[in-house]
């Protein structure tokens, strides 16, 4: 399976400033796979150490972090040399000792010839928690689901996504049923790598539905398990009420659909913990807009969307033919899913900031503005066809973007200010909007 990560990885392992590398996201979106594979592919030696429940390496981190009595304890457990220029040191579920984390600090500072990678799916939370960090000695980088394109190349249809990468629109219309096609499928099978795996091999849905019910139950069960027992019911609370809230027309969270009287107070730590697992993606809004577009926003107003859109699929219960087949009972929440999808795609693109935008009126709503470091872009999503834009030409006349993006099953065509971007094509916006 091909993950676009590998090559972020490769660029690290040859950069003159490498640091050692911390990859956050969610639980089953890849980490360790990732990490291995990378491994396999750029190094001679892979030296995999797991921090979940080995008390010997809890004990070779508790005393001090000198770096040569580090490495010669890692040597002897795993009963091999570690050479630096051709060992990879994986660390995983490095949250489990935070010691391990700080050790990093030295690492970069004392030994940078040693290439360390690190993940773990609750490390969002400890590194929020105020664990000692090494702020400035680490590279960062975030693992999603698959996106739409990883789908693509998953499934057999890597030319398909190669095409969609050099934006031959003309080429991409000629074949537009097939990514249709595909992306009715993404709606359903999602980016877990787990689900997409057992698709692409058997593209059997109710297989696929099964994983995602498997894998709901283990992030329930780790509300359970990790985090602060008072807040464990309002996290399973304000999780169930996510599919509910998206399928309002105006998609702003309102604490009153997770439980009536419900307070913001009561909820923001439950918020903070889910997000900080890499569980929610949590959208805020703008009320004017500027470069930076972050200056501008509102922190009570937001939108939340879940990690996988073939998880909110599973959690609302939609069957295969209704999604596929198309049905009248889908039409309210069609425009939920492909806003679930279009925020998850944004999400996977480097260096983009991602908003909502309403005027003070709330007469005006834009879907999603971007922040791509050059221009701000208001994106308005269309579940089908439709596209009469009233809330889009309202923000054009207002604040005059160089361009603004309308996506929706339509064709690719540019206008003078408006881009009609096709939905299985959104990966491409920042592309398509600074070209």
């Amino acid at each position: 399976m091909y993950r676009i990560a590998i090559e972020k990885l490769l660029k690290w392992k040859e950069s003159k400033h490498r640091k050692p590398m911390i990859i956050e996201g969610a639980r089953q979106v890849g980490k360790t796979w990732l990490m291995k594979e990378f491994g396999r592919q750029a190094y001679a030696d892979t030296v995999y150490i797991n921090f979940d429940s080995n008390s010997r390496i809890a004990e070779l981190f508790a005393s001090d972090l000198d770096i040569n009595r580090l490495i010669m304890g890692l040597e002897l457990y795993i009963g091999c040399k570690i050479d630096p220029d051709k060992s990879l040191l994986i660390f995983d579920e490095v949250q489990e000792v935070p010691r391990a984390l700080s050790s990093l600090k030295y690492f970069y500072e004392n030994a940078p010839q040693y290439h360390i990678v690190c993940a773990g799916s609750l490390l969002g939370i400890a590194l929020h928690q105020g664990t000692s960090f090494p702020v400035g000695k680490v590279d960062f980088m975030k693992l999603y689901p698959l996106s739409f394109k990883e789908f693509l190349m998953a499934t057999d249809k890597e030319r398909f996504a190669k095409l969609l990468d050099e934006r031959d629109f003309q080429m991409i219309t000629n074949f537009k049923q097939t990514y249709i096609d595909a992306l009715k499928q993404y709606y359903f099978v999602g980016g877990m790598p787990e689900a997409v795996q057992s698709f692409a091999e058997n593209e059997d849905f109710n297989e696929v539905r099964e994983i995602q019910k498997r894998i709901l139950i283990a992030y329930e069960q780790d509300f359970s398990k990790h985090a602060p027992n008072e807040i464990v019911p309002r996290l399973r609370m304000l999780w169930n009420s996510i599919p509910s809230q998206l399928a309002k027309e105006n998609k702003k969270f309102i604490y009153g659909l997770v439980r009536e009287g419900a307070r913001a107070k009561e909820y923001e730590t439950a918020i903070m913990w889910l997000s900080d697992c890499g569980l929610i993606h949590k959208v805020s809004r703008v009320n004017a807009t500027g470069i930076p577009l972050r200056t501008y926003e509102d922190l009570k107003a937001f939108k939340l969307f879940v990690l996988d859109v073939g998880l909110l699929s599973c959690m609302t219960g939609l069957r295969q033919s209704t999604l596929l087949d198309g049905n009248d009972l889908f039409v309210e929440f069609k425009g939920a899913l492909t806003e679930q999808y279009v925020c998850q795609q944004l999400k996977t693109i480097q260096d983009l900031d991602v908003y909502y935008y309403t005027n003070d009126r709330g007469s005006c709503e834009i879907d999603f503005v971007i922040d791509t470091g050059e221009l701000i872009v208001p994106v308005e999503v269309k579940a089908e066809v439709n596209l009469r834009a009233k809330s889009l030409k309202t923000y054009q006349e207002k604040y005059s973007p160089k361009v603004s993006v309308r996506t929706s099953m339509t064709d690719y065509k540019k206008e003078e200010w408006l881009v009609n971007l096709p939905l299985y094509a959104i990966e491409q916006i920042k592309a398509v909007s600074e070209a």
